[in-house]
Parts: structure tokens; C-alpha cells; sequence
């Protein structure tokens, strides 16, 4: 316990502490997958076949923008991405393929307390539920931990959005709580679950990815052997 001399509890003192940078990376490179800066030219044509052509409507129920109804459209959004600082955009490039077929953002960087959330998650059917997809995640998460080294990385979604919240959990955040009448988006009320990540939890969770991603938790059917959550509880 710390108090002070009034004989208060209070918080651990950070003697030396600064803040952080903000994100600047170009590439973060997996064995599955690669995570690349967006660039709107160069993932235009891949991006778009999962934003526009190839939508389905429902997968933008608790995002806060409506699906693309043109290449243009997308065109216009990659190019605001591209420039953005915060958020700042990935594209997710699934090594097999070649194709990119997800982006999400680092969002709401706060580097004066160290604290990032994970956002904008937007991914094609065929990257879902994949070890490339766990990877991008993992990727960012060793970046924000350990390149950047903040202290917190947060993860919010609709109270009502069931897979995001079953998605963070899976991949080690922490629900903290709901924020009632948090916002309106669409014309419609918000309750957000928020979830968490602190960099004392890394550590374990790293091996945790770590183990999980390794070939020899996979059958030659691509079946996985041991769930991440089995890693992490061991």
C-alpha cells in the first residue's frame, strides 16, 4: 500500500515517467501474415472486394459508418486512412494468398498516459477465424507493448455485438465494465463494454500467441490442437 503524507492511499508513483510516441511503422511482419501502413493506392483493388463488392450488410451493424457503395467510395476512405495519425491504419496482408483481407487501426493514442485502443476491425470472410488473423493481433499488441511501450490497450464494442466481445476476450482482454447511454450512433442508443490489456499482463500473454501460432499446434489439416485460451491458463 502507498499513501502519502496526509496518511491517503494513492497510486505507485512512475518516478522518470514520459510520455510516448505516437505509432510510426511502416511494416510489422508475421509468419502468417503482414501488417502494412495503409496506402491507398497500393491496397485499393484488395480492400475494396471486401468493403464494397463483396459485402454483407450485417457485418456493419455495430460499426459506426455503412457499407461502400462504390470503388470510389473506398478510394476516397483509404486515402483519408493513409494520412491519419490517429487513427492509424493497417492493411492486413494474409502471406498465402498475397491478398490483403482485413485493415484495422490503432485508435483514440493517447501518448501522454500511454493508452491505445484496437478499432476499426474490418475483416474479409476468408481472413476470419484464421491463424493470420490472430497473428495481425498479435503483431500490434508486441508493437504498442513493446516498440511504443505503453501501459494500456483498450478494446470497446456495442454491448449487443456478442463476437467482438467473445473476440477480445479470446485474445486476453479483460472486461472492465459496460458505459451505459455511452453514445448514439446510426439513430440509435449505445451501451459500450470496455475491455483491457495492461503491460504487466504482456509478458504471459505473449507466450500464450506465441505457443498458440507455433506449426506444431496445428494438425495437417490446419485444425488447431490447443486453444489460446488453454495456453494462457497454463
Amino acid at each position: 500500500m502507498v499513501v502519502n503524507v496526509y496518511g491517503q492511499e494513492i497510486g505507485e508513483s512512475l518516478l522518470g515517467y514520459t510520455s510516448g510516441a505516437m505509432p510510426d511503422v511502416s511494416v510489422l511482419e508475421g509468419n502468417y501474415c503482414r501488417l502494412e501502413h495503409i496506402d491507398a493506392k497500393k491496397h485499393l483493388d484488395d480492400v475494396a472486394d471486401f468493403y464494397w463488392k463483396q459485402v454483407d450488410p450485417s457485418d456493419w451493424t455495430y460499426m459506426y459508418g455503412q457499407p461502400f457503395t462504390s470503388k470510389e467510395a473506398v478510394r476516397t476512405c483509404l486515402e483519408e486512412y493513409q494520412v491519419s495519425e490517429n487513427p492509424y491504419f493497417f492493411a492486413i496482408r494474409e502471406k498465402y494468398s498475397g491478398k490483403v483481407l482485413g485493415t484495422f487501426s490503432l485508435m483514440r493514442i493517447d501518448p501522454h498516459n500511454r493508452v491505445v485502443e484496437m478499432g476499426r476491425v474490418i475483416y474479409a470472410p476468408a481472413l476470419q477465424k484464421t491463424r493470420a488473423a490472430t497473428e495481425a493481433q498479435y503483431l500490434v499488441m508486441k508493437y504498442v507493448f513493446e516498440e511504443l511501450s505503453y501501459r494500456r490497450y483498450e478494446w470497446k464494442c456495442d454491448r449487443f455485438n456478442k463476437p467482438s466481445a467473445q473476440a477480445a476476450q479470446r485474445l486476453g482482454f479483460r472486461y472492465e465494465g459496460t458505459f451505459r447511454q455511452h453514445t448514439v450512433y446510426k439513430g440509435r442508443t449505445r451501451d459500450t463494454d470496455w475491455f483491457s490489456i495492461i503491460d504487466s499482463e504482456w509478458p504471459s500473454l505473449k507466450l500464450a500467441f506465441e505457443n498458440w501460432l507455433s506449426p506444431e499446434n496445428f494438425d495437417k489439416d490446419g485444425q488447431q490442437k490447443q486453444s489460446l485460451k488453454a495456453f494462457r491458463v497454463q
